[in-house]
């Protein structure tokens, strides 16, 4: 049986375009990015709004929603690293996504162990499976919000999510945020051969 839809539009009372965005916009991989501010103190926040920008060149983006510490840092140094959220790290990265004080590094206040990158400065979350190393390639300003692009110079694995030399999802066990205080788990995974 069809049902009529209801067209809802962002910035009319009551509607909240960013609640209707992230509702539907699901599952949103997270971008848990580590960077470092000009004076070298440590951030670490999670960013739902993440994905690959470029093939070739390889370039990933996220989008910092208001001007907050990460952006900062980052414009002020050029480099970030992507920790991969994983399902064992699922309360530390909700807990980094508090409000911390500006200053104030979120690794060591939740006792986040880091580990040195290969490439670039900021660390990389030392229990993560898999990591990427970033250097700023370019930022667009798009409303409230900055769409931050980074050159991948270097991607850090653990060889226990390896198959066949590719990183396997089941072993890497990606979170996903989804609409409220809802996060997506590991997915089922289905097959399906690309036409040609």
């Amino acid at each position: 049986m069809a049902h009529d839809h209801l067209v809802l539009r962002p910035g009319d009372p009551g509607v909240s375009g960013y609640r209707l965005m992230t509702a539907l916009i699901v599952p949103r991989p997270i971008a848990w990015v580590a960077s470092v501010s000009a004076a070298g103190v440590g951030n670490l926040a999670p960013h739902s709004f993440f994905t690959v920008a470029s093939a070739d060149p390889p370039v990933v983006q996220f989008t910092s929603v208001g001007a907050k510490d990460t952006l900062r840092n980052v414009l002020e140094t050029g480099e970030f690293t992507v920790s991969l959220a994983s399902e064992p790290l699922i309360d530390q990265v909700n807990a980094s996504s508090a409000s911390f004080a500006a200053g104030v590094d979120e690794a060591d206040e939740l006792a986040i162990a880091m580990a040195p990158s290969a490439v670039v400065a900021p660390p990389r979350v030392a229990a993560s499976p898999a990591s990427l190393e970033c250097r700023l390639r370019d930022t667009l300003a798009v409303g409230d919000s900055t769409i931050v692009l980074g050159d991948l110079v270097a991607v850090t694995v653990d060889p226990e999510v390896l198959v066949d030399g590719v990183p396997a999802l089941d072993r890497l066990a990606p979170l996903s945020r989804l609409g409220g205080d809802e996060w997506g788990l590991p997915p089922a995974v289905v097959s399906r051969p690309r036409p040609r």
